[in-house]
């Protein structure tokens, strides 16, 4: 449960919320992108109040928030470059414009060699990379993670981290 929380990010920024298990991140994080509806307060992005919205106004303003869990969430049935590329053919971008895109984010997170992998022949570190791939994809306003980076190494992390820094 959250009570009295306000938070101003910087736009550009990178800013953490760092606290002990069960203080409400996880919680925090699903409120900011409405996959929960707050009981009272507003939900306020790039200017916008999206706990004032709901159905096709809703969904396009979540297309201006990423989002990427510890779990990293890859479709098992679709091979990486296919995960990465899912929410561009979701909107119907052309083909051409999605092999630009998800080739150059899979050479951001350093997985270019892995775009016809499936999601059970990577490693935890490897589909969490997928992820932060994919939750960028339709380069975000505001990218949310919670515990994205969790089962990388540091060099990993930097990289993530390095990606997020370049969407910001």
């Amino acid at each position: 449960m959250l009570k009295g929380l306000s938070l101003q990010v910087p736009e550009r920024s990178i800013t953490a919320v760092v606290g002990p298990s069960g203080a409400g991140k996880s919680t925090l994080a699903r409120c900011i992108s409405l996959l929960e509806q707050p009981d009272s307060g507003s939900i306020r992005i790039n200017g916008q109040d999206l706990s004032a919205l709901s159905g096709e106004a809703l969904r396009r303003e979540r297309r201006a928030i990423g989002t990427v869990f510890q779990s990293s969430a890859l479709l098992s049935r679709r091979t990486a470059w296919e995960n990465v590329a899912l929410p561009l053919a979701w909107l119907g971008v052309v083909e051409r414009d999605i092999k630009a895109r998800v080739g150059e984010l899979l050479e951001s997170v350093g997985l270019s060699h892995k775009a016809d992998a499936w999601p059970a022949q990577l490693s935890g570190g490897q589909r969490q990379r997928i992820g932060i791939a994919r939750a960028l994809a339709l380069r975000p306003s505001v990218l949310l993670a919670d515990e994205a980076t969790s089962g990388l190494d540091p060099q990993a992390t930097a990289s993530g981290a390095g990606s997020a820094q370049a969407a910001a």
